[in-house]
């Protein structure tokens, strides 16, 4: 580090400090239009940094366009007819516009990754039996083959109703108790994670902005 970037940085790691402090402070002293100030900038803040995201993704794939890139020339185009859209449908030219390119290209597109999802994981389960037979692999793929098998065969009129019952309802447990109870555990580290991020930068040991 120069010189010249110290001063600098301790300014940036003070600004830090202060507006930490005080955002805790206003959640913590129950002061709502202290924090709602704060946290109304943060999400100003946050807004123009996904403008110049989205801008600097717009540029890079323009300047990929004038290499031949087909995937590039896709990405700029769709950018700029749902910015067409929306701009035509912010002064009442169009109606539901861009409602309607999401239900007919996004909707579909995630379904279809959703999908190939389910089946990559249980090509994944099979290839990690072969590899390493496990009590961890085969509890894996157990369960992936239980929730197809649930999906698939709850609403299935061509087999007995009991059969779907009963697969649907293991299905349902494995929702409600399994994977509940680890999206809860990823949370909690979740939270701990971002509560020793936010102590270390209010501390000053950790200076991303300074990167």
């Amino acid at each position: 580090m120069s010189k010249r970037a110290i001063p600098v940085a301790i300014a940036l790691g003070l600004l830090t400090f202060l507006v930490g402090l005080l955002t805790f402070l206003g959640l913590l002293l129950n002061l709502p239009q202290l924090s709602s100030l704060l946290l109304r900038w943060a999400g100003f803040l946050a807004a123009v940094a996904l403008l110049l995201g989205i801008l600097n993704l717009f540029a890079v794939h323009v300047g990929r366009l004038f290499k031949g890139n087909i995937y590039s020339a896709v990405l700029a185009l769709s950018m700029v007819m749902v910015f067409a859209l929306a701009i035509a449908e912010r002064f009442d030219l169009v109606d539901g516009g861009v409602n309607l390119v999401f239900n007919l290209v996004q909707a579909p597109l995630e379904m279809a990754l959703a999908s190939l999802l389910a089946f990559f994981l249980l090509f994944s389960g099979f290839q990690l039996l072969r590899r390493q037979r496990t009590f961890s692999a085969v509890l894996f793929l157990l369960t992936v083959v239980l929730v197809l098998l649930g999906t698939v065969l709850a609403n299935n009129r061509f087999i007995p109703a009991g059969i779907g019952e009963l697969f649907a309802q293991i299905r349902q447990t494995i929702d409600s108790v399994f994977v509940v109870a680890g999206m809860r555990g990823i949370l909690i580290g979740v939270a701990l994670g971002t509560i020793t991020l936010s102590i270390r930068l209010l501390v000053g040991a950790e200076r991303p902005y300074n990167k």
